[in-house]
């Protein structure tokens, strides 16, 4: 029998998992202190260069606030969408994942959302739409019809009351938003593709309005097939169409 090499864990490695793991259990909870560095030290029995590493690295992924000095010990902090948001955008722009991926992930992502917005809304977030909407039918220019056409998306996102479809849909959006313009901004008829565009959000809301989520999903999918497949190479288009 082989086995694999297995790589060293450094000391406050094991400082950090240990705190995260009492963060993740909820034995750490936000807004409570751990100690400071020098009892740290003493309850991990280690240097403390190490301990400032093991913080630093915690710091980072926003897991707690250290301020140098702060005798009171570094704060959990609670759980923010930030630390995701950043790690999908570098793995959205890395170098194997392709346009085709990124929009099969926005089909599912949108849709999904779609159909909990319908399912989910109150009137308060049908008003929400109807400004949003609004808004996109009263702007002047492509670049104002865009940013209307952002907000009606997060209007949607945020209705289907889950915060990780906001976070990955603002992520993935973000990549290929230059898109949006890219295309208004070469389009022919720039007015009869914001028409166009206008009609597919006016239809979405309706379907919200009418609590019919299946509706809404295949809407979604549809328009961001519609609108971005033309940029997708044909070779990969096969991953988009059962989405369909």
């Amino acid at each position: 029998m082989e086995f694999e090499p297995v790589a060293p864990v450094r000391a406050y490695e094991r400082i950090v998992a240990q705190i995260e793991e009492a963060v993740y259990s909820g034995r750490l909870k936000p807004g409570e202190r751990l100690p400071g560095e020098r009892e740290l030290m003493t309850q991990f029995g280690v240097g403390r260069s190490t301990v400032r590493e093991a913080l630093r690295v915690l710091q980072a992924a926003e897991l707690i606030r250290s301020r140098p000095g702060d005798p009171r010990g570094p704060e959990v902090l609670a759980a923010s969408p930030g630390a995701l948001q950043r790690s999908m955008h570098r793995l959205a722009r890395a170098e194997h994942v392709g346009l085709a991926e990124l929009l099969q992930f926005r089909m599912v992502l949108d849709g999904s959302s779609h159909l909990l917005a319908a399912q989910l809304r109150t009137d308060a977030d049908l008003s929400t739409l109807d400004a949003a909407l609004a808004a996109m039918a009263a702007a002047d220019g492509y670049a104002e019809f865009s940013r209307a056409d952002v907000a009606f998306h997060d209007a949607i996102a945020r209705t289907s009351r889950n915060p990780l479809l906001v976070v990955s849909g603002e992520v993935v959006r973000g990549v290929v938003l230059e898109l949006i313009e890219d295309k208004l901004s070469h389009a022919p008829d720039r007015t009869s593709l914001m028409e166009t565009w206008l009609r597919h959000h006016a239809e979405v809301l309706e379907a919200v309005r009418a609590a019919d989520g299946a509706s809404a999903a295949r809407l979604a999918r549809q328009a961001l097939y519609d609108n971005y497949v033309e940029y997708v190479p044909e070779d990969r288009r096969a991953l988009l169409t059962p989405l369909l």
